[in-house]
């Protein structure tokens, strides 16, 4: 990743209001920045979330809080707990997230 034309700002997460995207079963809340073609999203799981879809993206992804799975296409599923990561490259390896008590993410992508 290259950031270009970027000048120093700082980020009140709590002062963007959040977009309700649903999943198969819970929501995600996303507030989100754009900054060029760099998205930066402070996202909450609900309790119970599925994704309703594999995810070709790529992302760095950063648990805050709670605990996430993540399922890769080919089966293999790992989880996610506070102070985890993971990196994926855009259309590497479709996943998808769940999460049965909630999670506090932040991505980049």
């Amino acid at each position: 990743m290259r950031i270009t034309d970027l000048p120093f700002n700082t980020t009140d997460w709590t002062t963007l209001t959040p977009t309700e995207h649903p999943g198969i079963t819970g929501k995600a809340l996303w507030r989100t920045q754009q900054f060029g073609e760099i998205r930066v999203r402070m996202v909450e799981y609900t309790a119970g979330y599925l994704a309703d879809h594999w995810c070709q993206k790529g992302h760095v992804l950063f648990c805050l809080a709670g605990e996430l799975q993540t399922e890769l296409e080919d089966g293999r599923l790992f989880t996610l707990k506070p102070g985890m990561s993971y990196q994926v490259a855009d259309n590497a390896e479709p996943h998808r997230s769940s999460t049965a008590i909630g999670a506090t993410l932040f991505i980049v992508d």
